[in-house]
């Protein structure tokens, strides 16, 4: 039995074999839980089923985290088809590639609005919706992903650090919301990962190299680590954690 066993669980986010949110899905499939996933259309939808047919999760339908019709549509067809809902991860962000290149300064209106709604008012709605299925369990656990560029100036990181510093101020106020219901909100916040998203982040390899330097552990932080700890804060096992940001990132953050 693992420590997922008898859950059932929807990760949002998978892109291809080196997601984080995939790493996520694998873990929570071998400690026991039934997994969802979505997909944002035709091109991601060709690469999530076979990802979902690998581990033995079931592909729930599409989701466009901008669309409430959708994200209620998704979460109806999980209570329907699963009976309920016990964890969700969140593992969506977006900001326009020139935006991850130029100056922080730069970055116009319609970029940051669009940043900050995909990256952190999506966890908002999926949070919303998911909350009677999570109540009617009996209560629940709600993770998302953040990254240093939170609460430290990253270069080239830019408004993807505004988005994930709103995402880490969303989970404290949902955990504020949610608890009373038994349903807990917390992130995690990885070290360098070289998925879909990083790729566009200018001059990466050289940001991943001083991270293995200068971390603790001296080495790359592995997307597997990033799964079991997820799995453990989806789990019981943290049932008494709420509204927290914990790094997974070889120890980087604490580096002055």
């Amino acid at each position: 039995m693992g420590i997922a066993d008898g859950k059932t669980a929807l990760v949002v986010g998978v892109a291809n074999d080196k997601s984080l949110a995939f790493s996520i899905a694998q873990e929570l499939r071998v400690q026991g839980a039934a997994v969802a996933l979505t997909y944002q259309g035709e091109i991601l939808e060709k690469r999530v089923r076979p990802l979902a047919e690998q581990i033995g999760a079931a592909v729930i339908g599409e989701l466009d985290v901008n669309d409430d019709r959708q994200i209620g549509a998704v979460i109806a067809r999980i209570g329907e088809q699963f009976g309920g809902l016990d964890m969700l991860v969140h593992a969506v962000a977006f900001a326009e590639r020139e935006d991850l290149r130029d100056r922080f300064l730069n970055v116009n209106r319609a970029n940051f609005s669009r940043a900050l709604e995909i990256s952190a008012y999506s966890l908002v709605a999926l949070a919303r919706a998911a909350e009677p299925l999570m109540e009617a369990r009996g209560g629940g656990a709600i993770l998302t992903l953040s990254y240093l560029g939170a609460v430290r100036a990253i270069p080239n990181y830019n408004v993807m650090g505004v988005a994930k510093a709103a995402l880490e101020a969303c989970v404290r106020y949902l955990a504020m919301d949610l608890g009373a219901k038994g349903i807990r909100v917390n992130a995690l916040s990885a070290g360098p990962a070289r998925t879909l998203s990083s790729s566009a982040i200018r001059d990466y390899f050289s940001m991943a190299h001083h991270v293995e330097e200068r971390a603790p552990l001296k080495r790359a932080m592995k997307t597997e680590e990033v799964g079991k700890m997820a799995a453990v804060l989806l789990s019981d096992l943290s049932s008494g954690v709420t509204g927290q940001t914990i790094y997974v990132d070889v120890g980087y953050n604490i580096v002055g």
